[in-house]
């Protein structure tokens, strides 16, 4: 009895089981490499940007002191550059409005266009990969030096100043005017507002195609991804294509509305010709004018972060994610 009860105890000892090796999803391995990518961002974050941040914060709630000898001191003054940048500025609260406006009215032109281009550059024709190239050559055009020098050309100075026909409006500066508009909608219950609107899409419809080339490559991605035996589907049930965009396409591209329009407010934030950061600019070239200019560029991130809110709470209500089964 006693060598059948070690051999079972031995038996029992020797079936401990293993301990198991943690493994790792394809899905985390995926976001590990995403991290290793993106550190030398978040790095730079950290070392460079996080402390210019704070000091442009610090900057906004205190103004200049000199001191003999050289140099000046911080004297804290509270909330007094945000109250004179809003309430005694009226310039700036003038150019504040124009430019948010302006984003406004731009978001839905650049996101139609881009979309309108890239359903039809989608399309199996000669040549596809030429207009392609031929539509983003625009982004390329307008980055670092070439838009100083179009900036400064001589057809965009004369623009101010050119031709007048007799009729009092310029040829140049204008493609069409709200009378034309108005004889083309005359049968219809048009307001005058969105007349205006579209003169000015049509007149800037220059800078539209200049601002449109990434959101296009963007559509372009969504489109391709989309598996076109989802159109063969609707091809057979008998479809139309106008039910096919509406039904499958637009749907399935809805996350790139997102993010096109996402895009389209930091870029148009972020560039050369903003007037509200070309007026922010000429502030902060001013004596001491720096603490002044860094509250009016605190309060235009804090509107545009509010605008950008605003656009992806209301875009993300209709946008459709595709379920993927695990």
């Amino acid at each position: 009895m006693n060598a059948e009860a070690k051999k079972e105890k031995k038996v029992k000892v020797s079936s401990a089981p293993k301990k198991k090796r943690k493994i790792v999803s394809l899905d985390k391995k995926k976001a590990r490499v995403g991290y290793l990518f993106v550190l030398p961002f978040i790095i730079g974050l950290l070392i460079v940007y996080l402390p210019m941040i704070y000091q442009s914060i610090n900057y906004s709630f205190h103004e200049l002191d000199p001191v003999q000898g050289g140099g000046y001191k911080l004297v804290p003054v509270g909330f007094a550059n945000y109250e004179e940048a809003l309430l005694s500025d009226s310039e700036y609260v003038e150019t504040l409005f124009s430019g948010i406006r302006q984003i406004v009215f731009d978001i839905p032109a650049i996101v139609i266009f881009s979309l309108f281009m890239a359903i039809l550059l989608n399309q199996d024709m000669a040549g596809r990969a030429v207009f392609r190239a031929i539509f983003f050559i625009p982004v390329i055009i307008s980055t670092g030096i070439m838009t100083t020098i179009d900036n400064q050309n001589m057809l965009q100075t004369s623009a101010g100043t050119s031709i007048d026909t007799g009729t009092g409006t310029s040829s140049v500066a204008q493609i069409v005017n709200v009378m034309d508009i108005q004889m083309l909608f005359s049968n219809m219950a048009v307001g005058s507002e969105l007349v205006e609107y579209v003169v000015q899409l049509v007149n800037d419809i220059f800078n539209i195609v200049n601002r449109s080339g990434v959101q296009m490559l963007i559509f372009l991605a969504g489109l391709q991804s989309i598996s076109p035996a989802i159109y063969e589907s609707c091809s057979i049930d008998g479809a139309t294509g106008w039910e096919t965009f509406w039904k499958i396409t637009f749907p399935m591209i809805s996350p790139m509305i997102l993010v096109n329009a996402i895009y389209t407010i930091i870029d148009a934030l972020t560039r050369v010709d903003n007037p509200v950061m070309s007026y922010i600019e000429s502030v902060y070239s001013r004596s001491g004018g720096n603490v002044l200019s860094s509250a009016m560029a605190w309060v235009y991130f804090i509107i545009v972060m509010v605008l950008i809110a605003i656009v992806s709470a209301v875009i993300s209500a209709y946008v459709f994610y595709q379920r993927r089964d695990a």
